[in-house]
């Protein structure tokens, strides 16, 4: 007689991985790839969750519907303070067992580990960091507007005002609150670092309706005049591709745009041209992406594959060269990396040491969500011209005050 093991079913049931995230994007979906195919060597089969929708506001609703009929995921791709919030809620795995045997407490920056961990236990697996305060600009676009990339506000408008008068559209945008939101980050940081911890960071009422704030609402409304009437609900994605199409001259954006560009064959240098937001050069705002790993009654192992695979310095490297962001190690290579990416690896060492490294406040790195989309609600309507500055300064100290 042929005895039959009865774990077997049981144990292909657990080689099962069922990932929601917001990556569906050409050069995130091409990024994602990179580790569905890394697991499925592996034999660890990959279940996709996609949720369209920048910054993952969509895909953390459909997370609360999973959660609250309990199956969650596997794992979910996510950022900031919504990991904290999901911490608290004592629904998420361990790490620990993973990150001890690979020793990742001395490669992952203490800045990033703030998110990755809930009361010393490992709960999220790292996959990049993302920079915010980046443009993206043709280089053809450039060098009809005279071949010099902007450092200062002044440059900045001048080379606008330029790609204006050889008749394309100067900046590329989506009409979506976050898209408002990141250029807004940007725009309050080319104001002084101070001024950025004082507003994003410290919500410091007097710096959030203050004169510089107005100032800042000034240069959202002059950035809108060089925005084509139909970027309303446009994705950002299709934002860059105007870029890399010849429609438009630059776009305010964070890095994972150059996976967009790469995409297309784009070479940086030669093709476009990135640069730090005019006088934010030396300071990064950033983001990182992780996978959350869910507390599930089945797929243990198979979860903890994908951690260890998500954390491998090889997918570090071939993750982050197509998505356009760095690696989450401090231990990795930048020889694989493009001129933008070593770049951004630089940039980003330098912010560390000198102490200019700030959480993006439009990406969820900086405050709460629900302070996040309280200043959200008041750009936006400023950007569509429903307030002044003077107003819309007024406004953003109301906003803040009634969120926390």
């Amino acid at each position: 007689m042929v005895v039959i093991p009865l774990i077997s079913a049981p144990a292909m049931a657990d080689e099962n991985v069922e990932v929601m995230h917001w990556w569906t994007a050409g050069g995130e979906a091409a990024a994602l790839n990179v580790l569905k195919e890394n697991l499925e060597k592996q034999g660890v089969n990959w279940k996709d969750m996609p949720v369209a929708g920048g910054s993952g506001v969509s895909a953390m609703t459909a997370l609360r519907a999973r959660v609250t009929a309990g199956n969650p995921p596997t794992a979910v791709q996510m950022m900031g303070f919504n990991i904290k919030d999901w911490s608290a809620q004592d629904v998420l795995g361990n790490l620990n067992d993973v990150a001890e045997a690979e020793g990742w407490d001395n490669v992952v920056p203490p800045a990033l580990q703030e998110f990755s961990k809930h009361d010393g236990n490992w709960i999220a697996a790292p996959v990049n960091v993302h920079s915010t305060n980046w443009v993206w600009i043709s280089k053809k676009a450039l060098d009809d507007a005279g071949g010099k990339a902007p450092t200062t506000w002044d440059e900045l408008i001048a080379m606008l005002d330029t790609m204006k008068a050889n008749g394309i559209t100067p900046l590329a945008h989506g009409g979506q609150a976050w898209q408002d939101g990141t250029i807004f980050d940007s725009v309050v940081l080319s104001l002084g670092d101070d001024f950025y911890k004082d507003t994003m960071i410290d919500l410091k009422p007097e710096a959030l309706g203050g004169d510089k704030m107005v100032e800042a609402f000034d240069r959202m409304a002059k950035l809108r005049s060089y925005v084509d009437d139909n970027f309303s609900g446009r994705d950002w994605n299709l934002a860059t591709a105007m870029v890399i199409n010849g429609e438009a001259g630059m776009q305010i954006m964070g890095d994972w745009a150059k996976g967009e560009f790469l995409q297309s064959k784009k070479v940086p240098g030669e093709d476009f041209v990135c640069i730090r937001f005019p006088s934010t050069q030396g300071a990064v705002t950033f983001n990182s992406d992780q996978f959350v790993m869910f507390d599930v009654k089945d797929g243990l192992a198979a979860q903890k594959k994908m951690a260890s695979a998500v954390m491998d310095p090889n997918f570090q490297i071939a993750f982050n060269t197509v998505k356009g962001s760095v690696p989450a190690r401090t231990d990795v290579s930048d020889e694989k990396f493009d001129d933008c990416g070593k770049k951004g690896m630089a940039d980003l060492a330098d912010a560390g040491k000198t102490g200019r490294l700030f959480g993006s406040m439009a990406h969820g790195h900086a405050v709460p969500d629900g302070i996040k989309s309280a200043i959200f609600d008041v750009v936006t309507a400023h950007f569509n011209g429903e307030f002044d500055s003077k107003t819309a300064a007024a406004e953003l100290v109301d906003a803040v005050e009634s969120a926390k």
